[in-house]
């Protein structure tokens, strides 16, 4: 009896063992490749000829066609509010100012995409200088596809008895939960981005007034704080690639999950520093099960 019970357990063990071993293995080989696609947002983003067309080619269609609408409503509202200050002798923009800013913004607004594109690119090259000092110090590709890698050898995942339930499984599951929700919380952010780009005439629009230019500096420190993550994680890569890993020990495990960790929760860190949306959906999900 007790022998028939110990070859029960030994058959769950192992068949537990077998199933997390190819999850593992499957997420290592089909969830983290994107991974460097979506954190490292590069001039790509703005390739896609669907985007191009919601946010339009010119003024005459997408959200362009919208903005410059409404900049036509802003002329007619300026010149009835004109001719009822001259009966109420109250004070307004002169015209002269009035139709220079109005100039201005409407060559901005219409090189929006412009404008956008060229932000993007410059920040992208800011994380990859940061990428390639570290190619240039550890020889190594400095990306998640290359740290994953790298864990897999550290904890010796890649051993056909690996085990859940010992230390280096155990770490194994919370790198690969961690890792796993790194992904969404990208997918998030790339999805933000590309929201924010598409409101961006609408931003540069809000300037015409200063009643609404607080539309303008909300925007900015949203989409800065979303583009910027992508440098403050070069720099956590940076220092997690530096750690020596020719002689694996429980500390040099530690850091590694401190350094996933801090790779998720860089968001809330730049969100305090700078301000900026939050990307951060165990935190959304955690504040609607408390909301009072």
């Amino acid at each position: 009896m007790d022998a028939s019970k110990i070859n029960i357990t030994e058959v769950i063990i192992k068949t537990l063992n077998s199933l997390f071993e190819n999850l593992f293995s499957s997420i290592d080989n089909n969830i983290y490749t994107v991974l460097d696609d979506i954190t490292f947002i590069n001039s790509d983003i703005l390739k896609d000829m669907f985007f191009k067309n919601i946010f339009g080619t010119n003024s005459q269609n997408g959200i362009l066609l919208i903005v410059n609408s409404l900049l036509v409503g802003i002329v007619i509202y300026y010149i009835v509010r004109l001719l009822y200050a001259h009966f109420l002798s109250i004070e307004i923009e002169k015209p002269i100012q009035f139709i220079f800013k109005l100039l201005f913004f409407a060559i901005i607004i219409n090189c929006s995409f412009f404008i956008c594109e060229q932000f993007i690119t410059i920040n992208s090259y800011i994380s990859l200088s940061i990428r390639e000092i570290g190619e240039s110090l550890f020889k190594i590709n400095i990306s998640f596809s290359e740290l994953v890698k790298k864990l897999n050898s550290t904890i010796n995942i890649s051993n056909s008895n690996f085990n859940v339930f010992s230390l280096d499984g155990i770490i194994k599951s919370f790198i690969s939960i961690e890792l796993l929700n790194l992904v969404f919380v990208q997918s998030l952010r790339y999805i933000l981005v590309k929201i924010f780009i598409l409101i961006t005439p609408f931003a540069f629009l809000s300037l015409i007034n200063k009643s609404t230019s607080w539309f303008f500096k909300s925007w900015f420190r949203s989409i800065f704080s979303l583009l910027i993550i992508q440098s403050f994680i070069s720099i956590i890569l940076l220092i997690t690639f530096s750690i020596n890993s020719t002689s694996p020990n429980i500390l040099t495990k530690l850091m590694y999950i401190g350094s996933l960790y801090a790779i998720i929760k860089s968001n809330s860190y730049l969100k305090d520093l700078i301000g900026g949306i939050s990307t951060n959906i165990s935190t959304n999900f955690y504040s609607l099960k408390y909301k009072k």
